[in-house]
């Protein structure tokens, strides 16, 4: 797997706290008023499990394994933004821009993609979860791969998810699932609890997509 990394930078997602399910404290100081959510699952080991969960993790078999129906799949249009890297002494190097070579799926939907567009339909919980979401960052690397979702409008939540999957020096392959969710629609507002079980069947629809080791929580 070749290594590309992208960051888009735009202001019409819904929320001020871009890239923030980078942040190594998010679960202490998640961005004013949102729930935040992390947790993670070995799914395997070797080259081999990490290559496939990787495919499935950028063709959305994720959010689709959650029961969601993605639609009107909208790659950026033009060159993306790379961010800023590091020469060997640590000086900042200048931003630059990548072609970025689109791929699909069997059914010719656009890969995850820096700066992609996409909505979201379907029902978690028994409540609607329709949301138009913006790919915020994607980095591919031999033994790391990992994109982030943001909110554009629609949807019952303001804030941002991400995906993380490694493949570590242990040879075991990891898949970490992080967000923040600042209630929008009247319901989570008033209920807090229904943001965080909306979280927690979300994340189990997440992992029983991409992980051969799933098995359905005891209740």
């Amino acid at each position: 797997m070749h290594q590309r990394r992208g960051t888009f930078r735009d202001e019409t997602v819904d929320y001020a706290a871009v890239g923030a399910t980078r942040a190594h404290d998010l679960m202490a100081y998640p961005p004013e008023r949102s729930l935040p959510a992390e947790d993670a699952w070995r799914i395997g080991s070797g080259e081999a499990r990490f290559a496939t969960a990787a495919e499935q993790l950028m063709s959305w078999t994720a959010l689709r394994g959650a029961g969601l129906r993605v639609e009107d799949v909208r790659p950026a249009s033009g060159p993306m933004y790379t961010g800023v890297a590091f020469d060997a002494e640590g000086n900042a190097v200048a931003p630059s821009s990548l072609a970025q070579e689109q791929r699909f799926d069997a059914d010719g939907t656009p890969y995850v993609g820096a700066g992609t567009t996409l909505r979201l339909h379907g029902r978690v919980g028994g409540q609607r979860a329709d949301a138009e979401l913006r790919v915020i960052f994607v980095d591919e690397e031999p033994r790391r791969v990992a994109f982030a979702l943001g909110t554009v409008g629609g949807s019952v939540v303001s804030g941002e998810e991400s995906f993380l999957l490694e493949w570590r020096d242990n040879d075991e392959v990891w898949f970490t699932v992080r967000s923040f969710d600042r209630p929008t629609a009247f319901a989570y507002r008033m209920l807090p609890a229904l943001v965080r079980r909306r979280r927690r069947q979300l994340f189990q629809g997440y992992l029983r997509a991409l992980s051969p080791l799933y098995a359905t929580p005891t209740l």
